[in-house]
């Protein structure tokens, strides 16, 4: 057999007897690609297998991977032919001990802590008697309700404005921010409150999206993260100016009440999607059902290992470039210590010096030849307008056209009376016919 058959049928047997495993380990050696592919080894404590997650399933996962970090990862076993090497192409991957979403909370929360985000020298005061209040919370929850009752019970004459987005489901964010941006823009605005009720991580999970998070990091107006209940905590809560354990307490110290309410905002109840939910589970079913058969398979497989080749040479480009751009700062270091030691002040003087020298002699040449040139010019002018024939026609001489036969008129006798004449005197023309001729001469 060639080595590409033998890989072939390794190929298949490994791929049909592997086709779905779930496999528990530690990642090291993991790297993230400029394609948005993750490579990274699962190893124990004893063997190691390579493994990759391609990008479309990469973008399903809520955190990040850590070398070190133990996960369960579900996949199917591929040999990438190029290598002869054989690895795991995972699907799914869940970190052990944690929830997928609990890690990613973790991970955003640890990289804008490093950034400043939560440190206590950039929260700001509230007001001490604001007069307009910016709310983002769904208007048809129990929450605004409370925050309403609350303000009108304590602040009858609060100017609020509210702006109404959803604060669960997959666009929760989005609007969120959207009204974060929005109320910043109404003038006059004191506070602004983001809220919502209780739940579960998933169900908070928009106010734990980093671009909430630095929405209300750059929020020109004091605010207030009022989400969940006392033992909830989001990411929002960290960045806010001021967290609120519930949205009925962030009412209350908007408005500066002095007495301790011990009602609490009820917890909302899920919102069940559930006619878009089993839509999305049949089709999910479907492209399932045609993307396993064999022929997808084989050019998935294919593609994937075109994929893995291109990142390999990617990978070997960088290298390239960083070793030559190395060489390159080395050559420019040298350079530039032989030209510190070079005194190219008094030399750039110097060379000044000679061109400011070369420019005044070239200054004068060129204003004495100007000089000769316009007093030849002068001369050839002078010369030139005595031979003009318009000087003899100043003189009160004229010139005569045949305008019948042509050509200028030098005898009579070549005219008859009737013909048409042109006539040019030192200023305009002139035109004339013959009437008659006296003595060979025309009149």
């Amino acid at each position: 057999m060639t080595v590409t058959q033998l890989t072939t049928r390794i190929q298949q047997t490994l791929e049909e007897s592997f086709a779905d495993v779930w496999l528990e380990g530690e990642i090291s050696n993991c790297t993230i690609p400029a394609s948005g592919h993750w490579y990274f080894s699962l190893k124990d404590e004893t063997a190691q297998i390579k493994a990759v997650l391609w990008k479309s399933a990469a973008r399903l996962v809520k955190f990040r991977p850590k070398d070190g970090m133990k996960v369960l990862v579900r996949g199917a076993v591929r040999l990438y032919a190029p290598k002869g090497e054989y690895q795991i192409a995972v699907e799914v991957i869940e970190p052990l001990g944690k929830g997928s979403l609990q890690q990613a909370f973790e991970d955003l929360k640890e990289r804008l802590d490093k950034e400043g985000l939560f440190a206590p020298s950039r929260k700001r005061a509230l007001p001490m008697l604001p007069r307009r209040l910016g709310i983002v919370t769904s208007p048809t929850g129990a929450v605004v309700q409370d925050i309403l009752r609350v303000l009108t019970s304590r602040f009858a004459n609060l100017e609020i404005v509210l702006y109404p987005a959803r604060v669960q489901g997959p666009e929760a964010a989005f609007e969120i921010v959207q009204g974060i941006r929005a109320l910043n823009r109404v003038p006059g605005l004191d506070v602004l409150i983001v809220a919502r009720g209780g739940g579960s991580l998933e169900d908070l999970w928009p106010f734990n999206e980093e671009i909430v998070a630095r929405a209300l990091a750059a929020s020109k107006v004091p605010t207030i993260s009022a989400v969940g209940h006392e033992t909830d905590f989001t990411i929002a809560d960290f960045v806010a100016d001021l967290r609120a354990p519930t949205p009925s307490a962030a009412a209350e110290r908007v408005v500066k009440a002095k007495a301790d309410l011990a009602e609490r905002v009820s917890v909302l109840e899920r919102r069940l999607r559930g006619g878009l939910q089993l839509v999305l589970t049949r089709v999910r079913s479907r492209v399932q059902a045609v993307t396993s058969h064999r022929v997808f398979a084989a050019e998935r497989g294919r593609i994937r290992n075109h994929a893995q080749r291109v990142d390999d040479l990617v990978h070997r480009a960088e290298r390239g470039l960083r070793r030559q751009t190395e060489r390159r700062r080395e050559s420019l270091r040298r350079a530039g210590e032989r030209l510190d030691s070079f005194r190219w002040d008094r030399q750039l003087e110097r060379r000044r010096e000679e061109l400011r020298r070369h420019v005044l002699r070239l200054s004068e040449r060129a204003r004495r030849l100007v000089g000769d040139r316009r007093g030849a010019f002068a001369l050839l002018a002078g010369k030139l307008d005595s031979l003009s024939p318009l000087s003899v026609l100043a003189r009160g001489y004229a010139l005569v056209w045949d305008e019948r036969r042509g050509g200028l008129v030098r005898r009579a006798d070549t005219l008859e009376p009737g013909d048409p004449l042109r006539v040019r005197v030192h200023e305009g023309e002139v035109h004339a016919v013959v009437q008659a001729k006296e003595n060979g001469k025309t009149s």
